[in-house]
């Protein structure tokens, strides 16, 4: 009896809302181009540096720390031989210093276990300290060249009216944002698509400017705006000032020279008792910072 045969492999079709958008960013590709320093990078220790640092911060702040950053530790190696609290000084001015924190246990774990060269596959991305769905999916297309889809907030506003002119679940946007890429160089359409919903499919959409205006379903159709709701698709954030978080970050900056006595370090970021105190306590039990004796320091 003869071996069975091979299936043949399963072609996936775009569909004509997705080879409408998919046309429609590989026309507007040059115009919606922005000029940030990443964009086209295909390291990926950069590309991981990159994307970690926009996770829930602005593209703007990120392009000022970026290029330090690397300077600084310029491969998974120069990362991980470090201090997590030379990471961490590194890090201030972007935030979340949790992140710092991750991306210094990552370098860790690159270095033992993938022999000091990042991943490609989503699953292994995945994996490390501090990157999620979004990010592993992002390092993979932009560095490696992946077939995968990326979907944060940008990109669901733009699948949600432009594709399907409906709200869409986590799974339901992700399989529209690989059907996208399938088939095709996924890291210049994922950009453009990025860049679309950055520029023009925002919160307030700039539909009568918008380049992908004629391949957009809701344009055409109507109706409730689709991206409400939709996966990716955040809320704002609180206020920065006065908030915790603004607080912890003048703490972290105030420790990046050196230890500092509580009195030391209560009178250099000026805050009331209160505020002082729960920062503290959110930063000790995040393993950013210690108490040793009379000094506060960032954990080595």
């Amino acid at each position: 009896m003869p071996p069975p045969r091979a299936s043949a492999p399963t072609v996936t079709t775009p569909g004509p809302e997705v080879a409408a958008l998919r046309g429609a960013l590989r026309r507007a590709r040059g115009s919606l181009a922005r000029d940030l320093p990443w964009i086209g990078c295909r390291d990926p220790w950069s590309v991981l540096v990159a994307e970690v640092m926009l996770q829930q911060t602005s593209t703007g702040r990120v392009a000022q720390h970026w290029e330090p950053f690397l300077q600084r530790f310029a491969t998974p190696a120069a990362c991980a031989a470090s201090t997590q609290s030379e990471v961490v000084a590194q890090w201030v001015g972007l935030g979340f210093n949790r992140r710092a924190q991750s991306l210094h246990r990552a370098a860790v774990v690159i270095e033992q276990r993938h022999g000091g060269r990042v991943p490609s596959t989503v699953d292994e991305l995945v994996a490390l300290p501090g990157l999620g769905p979004y990010s592993a999916r992002a390092v993979a297309s932009f560095a490696f060249g992946r077939a995968v889809g990326v979907v944060d907030t940008n990109a669901g506003r733009v699948l949600a009216r432009a594709v399907a002119n409906a709200r869409l679940a986590p799974a339901g946007a992700q399989a529209l944002a690989d059907r996208l890429v399938a088939g095709v160089a996924s890291a210049p359409v994922n950009q453009s698509l990025l860049d679309l919903g950055a520029q023009f499919c925002r919160a307030r959409p700039r539909c009568e400017d918008c380049p992908a205006r004629a391949a957009c379903r809701w344009r055409r159709a109507g109706g409730p705006d689709p991206a409400r709701g939709s996966a990716g698709v955040t809320q704002a954030q609180a206020p920065f000032a006065g908030s915790g978080r603004e607080m912890r970050g003048a703490l972290v900056r105030a420790l990046r020279d050196g230890p500092r006595s509580r009195r030391t370090l209560r009178a250099r970021v000026g805050a009331p008792d209160g505020r002082f105190e729960a920062a503290l306590v959110a930063l000790e039990r995040e393993g950013l910072i210690e108490v040793a004796g009379r000094q506060i320091r960032l954990r080595a």
